[in-house]
């Protein structure tokens, strides 16, 4: 076996890494952007933050200007285009910092990732120097435009047209899209439509182009400080020197951008889910039932220590793969390489999507209740966090897709060679088939180890029994899914944990193994039914639980030593630097 193939995307799943990026590795410069975004949302957000809220879109511009001249739009820029070009931690890190704006965020985020990049990896010199410095700048805005009335996770259906003009010198766009985050004040915008309606190709598409129109603001439940709208193409004329990449590749660039949206939507959330954590923890020790705070309530410390679990847990997923991300970039130089070396980390990225977006439904929807009636109310911030937040699991492809694509990647990889998967399933298979009696000494390492075997069993039965009909099989896609999400998360949380003091990082460590270990047992128990039957399956019945096996742990101490620190510290209990 490959000696670094933990280094490979899905390498995991096979081999234990030997150590893993933190946020205790972030350097100087990465600590610096992320005090100049935290002094930016403060003093240059939170003045205009209820006037966003209430319909001042145009705010968003001078915002943007204002982070612009910061640095904060050009993290992932070229230097000869006005960037900084810094690794993809820092832009992550801006994302999550940036987490408390909301709505404002979804602009930043839009602009800065799937707005700017596609030019950043696929434009031409000449596309760049025209363009990049006015987005690092500020001075002009980005916008996406691939969802449309008809296809929304299924970008190749897309029905916008493009004619090349009887002259040559244009293509001729006629289409809708929608959902277009930023269409009420964005310059430039990346437009996929199909050449002679079959070759999906990338334009960038300025707003003043003829035949440019746009819908009316939608009105949205939550990020309402955003702009969404409809793009409309009537006969819009784009010149033939703005094709973004290669005629008929349009898809390589929709689907490798979203790669990189989909981790800094997961980190997005966790920031958000950890501003969520302070708020409730702050008015627990503040708001008084029964004549004494309701922190004091061990159904509420149940909920805080089960917000800053998760959020542990979902942090060290996303920082492990970004230190994996940096690592394999390297050394690379020209778009085509980094684009391979975000790739090599899809399934990671399609994990923390899932997983940052749950955590931080979960964070918020437990915020409201901790608040009670006053959660409902638009004058307390946890009302808006929750309306925001419902948006990230539709985002950057549905939750539902990506819970697809994580085991869907991972067979394909197996099968392309690149990663020894059914040579470890018929290991196991012999494996399951002798007893073991013998007490592991790293019981955490044990368990991680059995749940990388039960996916591997779940999805070996599975490819076995479907070959290459197994797409159909989603309901046992989403649990490969979810065990898969689980094991990732719970192992970065114990190789993070290991390398901090124990107390409270151990606390919340144990706290998601434990849960993760009884999730998997029951998905793995609901599907297998469909996967086996009689003999063979009480036989693999039998060998779901060895492999989940756990003792019982007194959950309500752990619970209760988390929140303590949880409410002595006012909310997320951050390590130190």
């Amino acid at each position: 076996m490959d000696k670094k193939l933990w280094k490979k995307g899905g390498g995991w799943l096979l081999q234990r890494p030997e150590s893993i990026f933190t946020p205790e590795d972030f350097d100087d410069t990465v600590r610096e952007i992320a005090r100049t975004t935290r002094t930016f949302v403060e003093r240059e957000y939170l003045p205009l933050a209820e006037r966003l809220e209430h319909g001042e879109l145009e705010l968003n511009v001078a915002l943007m200007k204002k982070a612009g001249e910061l640095g904060l739009l050009g993290t992932e820029v070229p230097e000869e285009y006005g960037g900084l070009d810094l690794p993809k931690t820092v832009s992550t890190v801006v994302a999550e910092e940036l987490s408390l704006t909301g709505g404002f965020s979804a602009t930043y985020g839009a602009h800065t990732s799937i707005g700017t990049l596609p030019l950043v990896y696929f434009g031409t010199p000449e596309q760049k120097a025209k363009y990049l410095p006015k987005l690092a700048s500020g001075e002009w805005i980005a916008a996406y435009c691939l969802t449309e009335p008809g296809s929304g996770s299924d970008a190749l259906a897309a029905k916008t047209k493009a004619l090349l003009s009887p002259d040559g010198k244009h293509y001729i766009l006629n289409g809708t899209k929608m959902w277009i985050t930023n269409a009420g004040f964005a310059q430039l915008f990346t437009v996929f439509a199909k050449i002679n309606g079959e070759k999906l190709t990338a334009f960038l598409v300025e707003r003043g182009y003829p035949g440019v129109k746009f819908g009316g603001e939608e009105k949205k439940m939550g990020i309402k400080a955003s702009s969404t709208r409809m793009v409309i193409f009537e006969d819009a004329k784009v010149p033939v020197e703005n094709v973004l990449g290669e005629i008929g590749k349009g898809h390589k660039i929709a689907f490798n951008v979203l790669n990189v949206g989909r981790y800094k939507l997961g980190a997005g959330a966790i920031g958000g889910a950890k501003q969520a954590l302070a708020i409730s923890a702050k008015y627990a020790k503040e708001r008084e039932a029964f004549g004494r705070p309701i922190a004091r309530f061990g159904l509420i410390q149940q909920k805080l220590a089960e917000m800053a679990s998760r959020s542990f847990a979902a942090e060290s997923a996303i920082y492990r793969t970004m230190g994996l991300i940096d690592e394999a970039l390297e050394s690379k130089t020209g778009a085509a390489a980094v684009l391979a070396g975000i790739e090599e980390y899809a399934i990671e990225a399609s994990i923390i999507k899932v997983l940052g977006s749950e955590v931080l439904d979960y964070a918020v929807d437990e915020g409201v209740q901790i608040h009670g009636g006053y959660g409902y109310s638009a004058e307390y911030p946890i009302e808006r966090a929750y309306r925001d937040s419902r948006i990230n699991r539709i985002f950057e492809g549905t939750n539902e897709i990506n819970r697809l694509l994580i085991p869907g990647m991972l067979l394909r990889r197996s099968m392309k060679g690149e990663l020894p998967l059914v040579d470890a399933a018929l290991r196991l298979q012999k494996e399951l088939l002798e007893p073991s009696f013998d007490e592991p000494q790293d019981k955490e390492m044990a368990q991680l180890e059995g749940l990388k075997k039960l996916v591997l069993m779940t999805a070996g039965l599975a490819a076995q029994k479907w070959a290459d009909k197994i797409e159909e099989e989603q309901e046992v896609l989403a649990v490969a899914a979810d065990i898969l999400i689980d094991i990732y998360a719970a192992e970065s949380a114990v190789l993070r944990s290991r390398r901090l003091n124990k107390g409270v990082y151990a606390d919340m460590t144990q706290l998601y193994l434990y849960q993760a270990l009884e999730r998997a047992q029951a998905a793995a128990l609901s599907v297998l039914p469909r996967l086996a039957d009689g003999d063979e399956m009480r036989v693999m019945a039998s060998a779901v639980r060895r492999l989940t096996k756990h003792e019982p742990v007194d959950l309500v101490e752990v619970r209760r030593r988390i929140a303590s620190v949880v409410l002595e510290k006012e909310g997320y209990p951050a390590p130190k630097a």
